[in-house]
């Protein structure tokens, strides 16, 4: 009896001959950031030639000089109704809507929030929920601060709420939970108004308990039937917790990704807070900037048609990397993927411990992917299962070009496992 070892079976040959002739090939292809691509940043190029001779707001402010700590009051009444928060208590600032959720991170560790006994510095323990998969940035930003991060799973209507109630209820020490409740970052999920109710009144042991609500995906519609979600200020207003929520947004992927405003809208008295600290380090925001926003979008119609021709030039790249999918693994166990009817991002699924080498055989390869584990805390996912892809920066050719890899490099992991 011959003690030789068998030929590999057809299926990895195959799959090996595939890679090999990839690599040969040497793509240099980028699937990494949810950035929007140069054709839908041309959509604005118009706001480049704003405000031009007009520098005086509706009421009258001179955009040029100081005052306005708040922003617009145009720009935040087009936002407001988008974001659910009235135009009162909605701030409109700099750039982004990370900075905004920095600094009120940063005011929390300094300042006591409303509520709260002592400044978080002060506390000899703080943690936040993050809900798993979840958005890379808003993990290194806890990091950064010191803040202890414990993961909750995701389900198809949010945060496993069961999970999340029994741990704010018993542990003061646990401050926050992070949430992007429309087009989740990155499996596209959709809080349902359960859940934003449930969050919204559930009973906490931290009196300073906040939910730091990052709507980024507001108006990032994939379909012409754009999704809804409950407004997370008026549940917390009406259950008691009306200083619960800090919500945020930005017009980032709307206009000029570095050149948008970033909101943020919370009660009155987290808003008088929040702009009295704002105060000792700026006379105020960039108001022309606010001001040929107002001009360019002009109201939630116009805001409206404007990511409707965003939608047109996302839709097919989204499509591609579903058409690529299904080809290749409609029928393939432990491979799944998210259909996302808005935002920017694709959740791969693949089946466990396969998801470092997939992203390990696509850059040997000349792919860029995120890294395997940057959707979960510390970079550390337990199943390394998750991808995150982002089809939106490059052309639809390079999407195609790029899937088409993932695809190869998804085949020989499957078949050397």
């Amino acid at each position: 009896m011959s003690s030789a070892v068998p030929p590999p079976v057809p299926d990895l040959r195959a799959a090996r001959a595939d890679y090999d002739a990839l690599v040969a090939k040497s793509p240099s292809l980028n699937l990494t950031r949810g950035k929007p691509s140069a054709a839908q940043l041309d959509l604005a190029a118009p706001m480049l030639s704003m405000p031009a001779d007009q520098y005086l707001s509706a009421d009258g402010t001179d955009v040029r000089n100081y005052q306005g700590l708040q922003g617009l009051p145009e720009l935040r009444a087009i936002f407001s109704e988008v974001l659910d928060v009235p135009v009162e208590q909605l701030i409109a600032f700099g750039n982004s809507s990370l900075e905004l959720m920095h600094d009120t991170l940063m005011h929390a560790m300094l300042t006591p929030l409303p509520g709260a006994r002592r400044r978080w510095v002060d506390e000899p323990r703080i943690a936040f929920l993050a809900p798993v998969p979840g958005y890379d940035r808003h993990f290194a930003l806890s990091e950064r601060l010191g803040i202890e991060l414990i993961p909750v799973p995701m389900t198809s209507n949010g945060p496993a709420l069961d999970i999340v109630e029994r741990l704010v209820a018993d542990d003061p020490s646990i401050k926050g939970i992070w949430c992007v409740p429309k087009y989740s970052n990155p499996d596209g999920t959709v809080y349902s108004d359960e859940t934003v109710r449930r969050l919204a009144a559930m009973p906490t042991a931290a009196p300073d308990f906040r939910i730091i609500w990052d709507n980024a995906y507001a108006v990032h519609h994939l379909t012409e039937n754009p999704a809804q979600i409950a407004d997370v200020l008026a549940l917390a207003t009406e259950a008691g917790h009306a200083d619960r929520p800090f919500i945020f947004g930005s017009t980032s992927k709307i206009t000029f990704a570095g050149g948008g405003v970033g909101f943020l809208g919370a009660s009155p008295v987290n808003v008088a807070w929040w702009l009295k600290l704002a105060a000792l380090r700026t006379i105020g925001p960039d108001k022309i900037n606010h001001l040929r926003h107002a001009l360019f979008l002009r109201d939630t119609d116009g805001l409206a048609e404007h990511m409707r021709r965003h939608r047109e030039l996302l839709v097919p790249k989204f499509a591609a990397v579903r058409r690529v999918l299904t080809e290749h693994f409609a029928d393939t166990p432990g491979v799944s993927w998210s259909n996302p009817a808005g935002g920017y991002f694709v959740t791969l699924t693949v089946p466990d411990g396969l998801a470092s080498e997939v992203v390990r055989l696509a850059k040997a390869a000349g792919i860029a992917l995120t890294p395997a584990g940057a959707t979960h805390p510390y970079g550390k996912d337990p199943d390394d299962a998750i991808i995150r892809l982002a089809p939106t920066f490059p052309t639809l050719d390079e999407v195609e070009n790029a899937m088409a890899g993932v695809a190869v490099c998804l085949r020989l992991a499957l078949a050397t496992r």
